[in-house]
């Protein structure tokens, strides 16, 4: 079985399950009785512990080179927790149980994004043909989330999603082994140039989807948009993300990373600030959400290209979970967090004006990448 297809089988199953987890989730939560503010935090609670377990996952995969065993088991413990989830009762309860299923789940997508771009090595531009299979498979549970909810409760959420992480586990297990590198490890890490620039714009990056992640569905729905709609608005974007896949191999010819970074940066503002204050108008709305092109598909593919280059050979796991940590994990929490207080005290408006304010200074952590190079 050729390496691209096991990695693009993983890409597939695991985005298929970020699809429920990205696009439902929240209404599985205001299902079992959570409010704005609660489900905010159980959805901060998942990249707020990303802060630190991604990097001892990627310290532990260098040193032994278990990339896919530390994959396979952080897969294994996602199902575990939603297999739990039904029979947990209660805000604080809930929070935790996510908290924990995330310290242990943390270092899947990071590690299996070290060991494709060593799969790569320096054709970095064929990470998008490959990584557009996980497109595929989160439109194809937002679209399918969409149609079920139409006829089934938000409760049977939980059942799906526990289906959806033993797909990831099945595909992890076909993962290739990774490499050791010991004599190296005893070495005292130091970040490289240019990486502060780098995990500054993808905090705030991350931080700026924050609201998008956590409340899009519950605005969408407050604003009289059916299941149906909202699904096809959330694929409506990943459509888009799988274009500049396609094209990824072009455009990193064509553009420095850091170019890259900083364009999908300004377009960030424009879709928050769409999104907030035009959202009810569909046709702005849907457009805002051709955007996700750039705010996670160019963005994503040039940051985590940009990571292979600025780390060193020896420290490919820890640079790829130290930007998980920092960005998806720091960023995506107070991101996370911060929409919920902005939603809470003056609406949706604000919370994604706040959202477009993130975009901004990453766009400005752009610059200094390119400053330095990159």
């Amino acid at each position: 079985m050729p390496l691209s297809f096991r990695l693009g089988a993983f890409y597939f199953a695991f985005f298929a399950y970020a699809g429920v987890y990205v696009a439902w989730f929240p209404l599985y939560l205001a299902s079992r009785g959570l409010g704005a503010a609660e489900i905010a935090w159980v959805l901060a609670a998942a990249p707020a512990v990303r802060i630190f377990a991604p990097a001892a996952w990627g310290w532990l995969a260098d040193r032994t080179g278990a990339q896919r065993a530390i994959v396979a088991f952080s897969c294994a413990a996602n199902a575990a927790g939603f297999a739990v989830l039904p029979f947990v009762e209660g805000f604080a309860a809930i929070a935790v149980l996510m908290a924990l299923t995330s310290v242990l789940s943390a270092a899947a997508l990071p590690l299996v994004e070290a060991i494709t771009f060593a799969h790569l090595g320096a054709q970095q531009g064929r990470y998008g043909p490959i990584r557009l299979w996980g497109s595929f498979g989160f439109i194809a549970t937002v679209l399918g989330g969409g149609a079920w909810l139409e006829v089934q409760p938000a409760a049977t959420l939980a059942a799906v999603l526990l289906g959806c992480a033993l797909g990831t586990l099945g595909a992890a297990l076909y993962l290739p082994a990774g490499a050791t590198h010991r004599a190296v490890q005893r070495a005292r890490f130091v970040l490289p140039p240019g990486a502060t620039a780098l995990l500054g714009s993808g905090f705030s990056m991350a931080f700026a989807h924050g609201a998008l992640y956590v409340f899009l569905t519950l605005h969408l729905q407050r604003l009289g948009y059916g299941e149906t709609f909202i699904g096809f608005a959330w694929t409506l974007g990943v459509l888009a993300e799988i274009l500049v896949f396609l094209y990824l191999p072009a455009l990193f010819r064509r553009a420095s990373l850091a170019t890259i970074l900083a364009a999908s940066c300004a377009l960030g503002a424009l879709r928050f600030l769409a999104i907030g204050w035009a959202a009810d108008v569909a046709v702005l709305l849907l457009l805002a959400q051709l955007l996700h092109a750039a705010t996670f598909g160019s963005f994503h593919a040039a940051a985590v290209a940009a990571v292979h280059r600025v780390f060193p050979p020896h420290a490919q796991g820890r640079g790829q979970t130290l930007f998980s940590s920092l960005s998806y994990g720091a960023g995506g929490a107070a991101g996370a967090l911060a929409a919920g207080w902005a939603w809470e005290l003056a609406g949706p408006a604000a919370a994604f004006s706040l959202s477009a304010l993130a975009a901004g200074a990453g766009l400005l952590f752009a610059y200094v990448l390119k400053r330095a190079g990159f």
